[in-house]
Parts: C-alpha cells; structure tokens; sequence
C-alpha cells in the first residue's frame, strides 16, 4: 500500500519586497540585454522604507538609466502612491555599479578548452561564469509537468494579483503570499488538506469581507473543485491584519525567492538565484537547460518524476558532472538516461545560449511567479521539441 503524505508549497505576489528586488535586477538586465547582447550583468537590488538600492558588476557597452528602470517596474506593480507605504514616485534610488571581475572575464571569453587544447569550436568560446551545481525537475502530475502544491500555489498568486489590478475589490494592495499543502498518497495528489492566503489590504477592511472576497474571487475561480473536500482548510489572513506589508513592512533582496522561482521545495537546488544575471552565468542558463532536459524525458515517458544535477567551472565549457534520479519511476536504467542526455543535449553554457537564444530581453516576465512551468508564457526552455530525439537514443 502507498503511505500517503502532505507536501507544501508557497508562492509570492509580485509585490512582496523580494519579488520587487528580482523585477528590478532582471529589468535593467532586459534593457542592457536589448542593446547589448554580450553584455555581463550581474545585477543586485535590495527594498526597505522608502529606498532602493541597485548595486553590482556590469560591462556593457551601452548605458541606462537604471533608476528610471527601477521607478518604471515598481510604479507597474502598483506602488504608486504613499498610502502604501512605499511610491514610485517618491522613494530614493541609490545605485552602486562596478565593471566585472578582470578575473572572472578572461575564463568566460577563452574556457580552459580553448587554452589548453586550442579547440577551435564558436560553442567552446564561452566558459561557465562561475562553478557550481543546478539542478532540473520535471512530473506528469500536472500538464504543465510541475509539482501540483507550486503549481497551484503560483495561479493563486496570480489570481489574486489580477483580483486587485483588475479592482474586482477596491481595497487590496501589491503585497501577498500564497501556500498550498497537498496530501499525497505515493507521488498521486489526491486533496488539497491547507490553503493560506495573506493579502495586503487598507485599514477599513473588515477581516470577515477580506476571507469571504478571497475565497469567492480567488480560490474558487482557481482552485479545482475535485481537489477540495469538507476537511480542506482555507487560512485567509489567519494574523488577522495585514496593513503594513511591501518594502515599509520588510525588507527585500534579490535571489530570497529562489524556492519559490524553482520547484516549490519538491526538488532540491543549488543555491544559485537566478534573477539579475545574464545567460553566461551557469546558476541561471544552466537550471534553465536542467529544467529542459527533465520535462523532455518525462514528456518521453522514461520516467514519472525526474530531477538533474549539472555541475560546472568556473571558465570550463563543458559540465564537470551529469547526475540523474528517477525516484524510482524510471523505465530505463540511470546510467543509460545519463547516456541518452550528454547525446542529445548540449550542456556548455554557449550551447544554452544559443539553444534557446537567451542574449535578448525574456527576463523579468519570469522575475515573478516561476521561470517553469508557465503555461502564460512561451518560454524556450518549457518546450517539448527534443522528446523525438529522446526516444530515438533510447532505443
């Protein structure tokens, strides 16, 4: 018999204080990447009271005007006013901006590969930006081939943001947060046990029409009715009061979300954020391509849950390691898969690049609610055109 078990995931709305951090870091590298393709960014925002601060090391060729970028994306999150507590219009923007390590440079531009054994290959003209792992993750218990408890818990974020963009309710504010714990028999959901909404809102709100909203416009439309039962917990606002939330209710900083920009804790993860960085930087285009190769071969069927390890250099092109688990689902042997994926899938970082053609503005659509699994976004790395090629090197 399979034991079953609760699994929890959270998400954020765009105006909690760490999202507002990653919109920014990965808006001036949209704008720089626009004109520059071959730029390095590698760019850092932290939020409190009233104040930005947008800091870093970046070579480009081109210039722009980082605190109009930065003023541009809080004020289209929806801080446009001092009521608030935190205004576009009005907050100070500091900025602290160097040029990247001379260190760093020469193993991005002319990989050991090159140096050492004068390889004369365009994809062997990139080296990984800095070493470490990432990892990819993919399952069949959604369409969208992510783990149901993120999944759910993103459209709830979402919806709840269209709820006050689109003043359905006149009283909500850009802050919020969503979690959803699912109970599962084996890897099958089988009910939702616990939502938790909190949501910003203006002092003359009552608790009770805050819950009553949320449960009609934002649960309800979102939420699959087989999913719930008369067990299933709604936790809407459960301190009671959220008045004070945003960057004057706490501070924030890019990268603080990365489990929520991942697979909601159902995989495990480097540690490297994503947001700000450009597509040299493996912590980024990596997990990208670890993602890709992960919902390929789920969507091949060789597996029901699947999750890659990749670990890299710094200034190496190729991957120092390729790891697989299956979680026991898998229907052909692990090291046959490791096969099948260092055949079918270009791992150096100038190979992603190219792959998935990542010097161009794709960003901050993603800074918010996921970089997977985004059924509203066409994404490179969300697309199943190598399943062909999977099967056929699996036979």
């Amino acid at each position: 018999m399979k034991q079953k078990h609760f699994f929890t995931s959270e998400s954020v709305t765009e105006g909690h204080p760490d999202k507002i951090c990653d919109q920014i870091s990965d808006g001036v590298l949209d704008a720089i990447i626009t004109k520059d393709p071959a730029a390095r960014v590698a760019c850092e925002t932290v939020v409190t009271t009233g104040f930005v601060l947008v800091m870093g090391e970046i070579t480009t060729k081109t210039y722009v005007d980082i605190p109009k970028i930065a003023r541009g994306v809080i004020k289209d999150i929806g801080y446009d006013r001092s009521e608030y507590g935190f205004d576009a219009n009005t907050c100070a923007i500091l900025t602290s901006i160097d040029e990247q390590s001379t260190d760093i440079a020469p193993g991005v531009i002319n990989p050991v590969e090159v140096r050492s054994e004068a390889i004369k290959d365009r994809l062997m003209a990139t080296g990984a930006g800095d070493q470490g792992m990432m990892f990819g993750f993919a399952c069949n218990e959604t369409d969208s081939y992510m783990p149901t408890p993120i999944a759910l818990a993103h459209t709830l974020a979402q919806r709840l943001a269209r709820v006050r963009k689109e003043q359905m309710v006149d009283y909500l504010r850009p802050d919020g947060k969503t979690q959803v714990t699912l109970e599962y028999e084996g890897n099958r959901p089988l009910r939702i046990d616990t939502i938790v909404i909190s949501a910003q809102h203006a002092a003359d709100v009552s608790s009770e029409r805050i819950y009553n909203d949320v449960l009609e416009l934002v649960v309800k439309p979102t939420i699959p009715a087989a999913l719930l039962d008369e067990r299933t917990r709604f936790l809407i606002n459960p301190t009671g009061r959220f008045v004070i939330g945003g960057p004057q209710g706490d501070s924030g900083l890019t990268g603080r979300k990365i489990i929520v920009d991942s697979y909601g804790g159902s995989a495990r993860h480097g540690g490297g954020a994503f947001s700000g960085k450009d597509p040299t930087k493996v912590d980024r285009s990596a997990s990208y391509m670890a993602r890709y190769i992960a919902k390929n071969i789920v969507a091949a069927k060789l597996a029901e849950r699947f999750e890659l390890q990749i670990s890299y250099a710094i200034g190496v092109a190729q991957p120092i390691s390729v790891m697989v688990e299956t979680f026991g689902t898998g229907t052909v042997a692990d090291d046959k898969l490791i096969q099948i994926i260092t055949k079918v899938f270009d791992m150096r970082p100038q190979a992603i690049i190219d792959k998935f053609q990542l010097c161009r503005p794709l960003y901050k659509q993603v800074a918010a609610y996921g970089h997977f699994g985004r059924p509203d976004l066409e994404l490179p790395w969300e697309e199943l055109d190598s399943v062909e090629a999977v099967l056929q090197a699996s036979r």
